[in-house]
């Protein structure tokens, strides 16, 4: 399998048209800004863009307004514990996405009906002690969702999520720039 193969979502916490246009076309864009969630006038600006743009887009924790605004669908966060997301109107190819960092959290995000989990750190990134590609092996013997490679990824060891059943990969330094190829 090649790194192309590989599904790759990008978070972004900030609205920069410029750099958002010369990325991969193929890269799903999941805002969350920890500093300004809820920035009503730059969500409504991104969500436009990429409508425009043809890009994915998925909102963090707030599903209400990812389904007012018709984005493709809501990413939750390993804090966000709610699992009563079965009180919204959901349209058909609405998508969960949620992160989780050990096997306790895979149940929570699966009561979440989430379709797709970032397992994270996969490798060391800032001081948190990395989960590792042979620890991920107690993931991977669920197969109800697929699994996202999250936290230290780099160009160096990218090439051992292809060694894996990673359907895909997620960060945020790894697109800052060019991203991989």
């Amino acid at each position: 399998m090649h790194i192309s193969k590989l599904k790759k979502y990008y978070f972004i916490d900030d609205f920069n048209p410029i750099h958002l246009k010369d990325l991969d076309k193929n890269i799903t864009l999941i805002w969350r800004n920890k500093k300004s969630e809820d920035d009503m006038e730059i969500i409504y600006k991104l969500a436009k863009f990429c409508k425009k743009n043809k890009i994915n887009l998925f909102l963090s924790n707030n599903i209400k307004l990812a389904l007012k605004l018709n984005l493709n669908g809501v990413y939750i966060s390993a804090k966000n514990k709610d699992i009563r997301f079965n009180s919204f109107n959901i349209k058909k190819n609405f998508i969960f996405l949620g992160s989780a960092h050990n096997l306790q959290e895979v149940k929570v995000k699966k009561l979440q009906n989430v379709k797709e989990i970032f397992i994270s750190p996969i490798f060391k990134h800032k001081g948190r002690t990395p989960l590792g590609i042979h620890r991920c092996r107690y993931f991977f013997e669920d197969r109800s969702y697929q699994k996202i490679a999250l936290g230290g990824i780099n160009k160096k060891n990218i090439n051992l999520l292809l060694l894996t059943k990673f359907a895909g990969l997620a960060g945020i330094n790894l697109f800052k720039k060019k991203g991989p190829e």
